[in-house]
């Protein structure tokens, strides 16, 4: 096989399992929403990533081929290559048009939410498949067909799918303009946005609204506008928190001046003269004082008696 017919073959290896793709991904839809979804970004019947998978996984374990060409070893390729792949596509669409067409963030083991452990599985168990068991089927019926015809269908299919993908260029365009213009502070709004401009459209345009209702549209913007209402909530959070405390305070202190003023007299004048009773106890010193001093301590005593003799008058 030359480098020509080897080019040939891979160009519509990608076509088979593109339309493969498509044709899985469009019967898991209908069970799921009971209806038929033209799925992908790009009208024509086919999904780009898995050709692009199945082409890698075919280049990927020729390479390795002369060292390795097992079944693990196949799918441990298949499995980082189709990883990269998804992640990669994942990355480059949100970067370039403000929306993720998938999101892992709630399942176990994923990346960034744009590959997950299960769907890796899967690729390393399909790349096992395709390397295996569909690409020698397919070189066999793919040498059965002469080579121009072969070149001359590789053409015509790269040259509708280029047309296909200008076009959904700048469908996906319109869909940016609208994410970055829009005023909506999260996704769903957003979402309801970019489907009803849409819906103004054409029919392609239309179609790619139904095709991923799941779409999660991202912005600068929009992160920005998020961050900003974080901080503007935690700065009313904090400023209700400080004049709660505030009025605390103000409570404790009125309440303290409450209490003062309805003390009775009667009650303050006597803990004054306990605490007088007390301190006197503490400084006088019967040895050291003086005949004064003796004579106002008996002085004290006696009136102290006096008044705890005295009986309060009766009404």
């Amino acid at each position: 096989m030359n480098t020509t017919e080897y080019i040939v073959n891979l160009v519509l290896i990608f076509f088979v399992f593109s339309i493969a793709g498509w044709c899985m991904e469009v019967t898991l839809k209908y069970f799921e929403f009971g209806r038929f979804i033209n799925r992908g970004f790009l009208t024509g019947p086919w999904l780009p990533i898995y050709g692009f998978g199945a082409v890698l996984c075919t280049v990927g374990t020729h390479a390795l081929a002369p060292v390795e060409s097992g079944y693990l070893a196949t799918f441990a390729i298949c499995f980082i290559l189709c990883g990269v792949l998804e992640y990669m596509t994942s990355y480059i669409l949100e970067k370039r048009f403000h929306a993720r067409w998938w999101d892992y963030s709630k399942k176990p083991m994923n990346l960034h939410g744009r590959v997950w452990i299960g769907n890796l599985v899967l690729f390393g168990l399909g790349g096992v498949l395709i390397v295996h068991v569909f690409d020698p089927l397919l070189y066999k019926i793919f040498a059965r067909i002469p080579l121009h015809a072969r070149e001359t269908l590789a053409a015509v299919l790269t040259a509708l799918i280029t047309a296909d993908f200008i076009m959904s260029h700048f469908i996906l365009k319109l869909v940016k303009t609208g994410v970055e213009q829009s005023k909506a502070d999260n996704t769903e709004q957003i979402s309801r946005e970019v489907r009803l401009l849409l819906s103004d459209r054409s029919v392609f345009h239309r179609r790619f609204a139904d095709a991923y209702p799941e779409v999660i549209y991202r912005t600068e913007r929009v992160a920005q506008r998020m961050e900003a209402i974080r901080l503007e909530t935690e700065r009313l959070r904090r400023e209700a928190e400080q004049r709660a405390a505030g009025v605390g305070q103000r409570l404790e202190a009125g309440r303290d001046q409450l209490a003062q003023r309805l003390e009775p007299t009667a009650m303050l004048k006597s803990g004054v003269i306990e605490k007088q009773e007390e301190l006197i106890g503490l400084l006088y010193d019967e040895s050291a004082a003086t005949a004064q001093m003796k004579e106002l301590k008996r002085e004290i005593d006696r009136d102290m008696t006096r008044l705890q003799n005295r009986r309060p008058l009766r009404k």
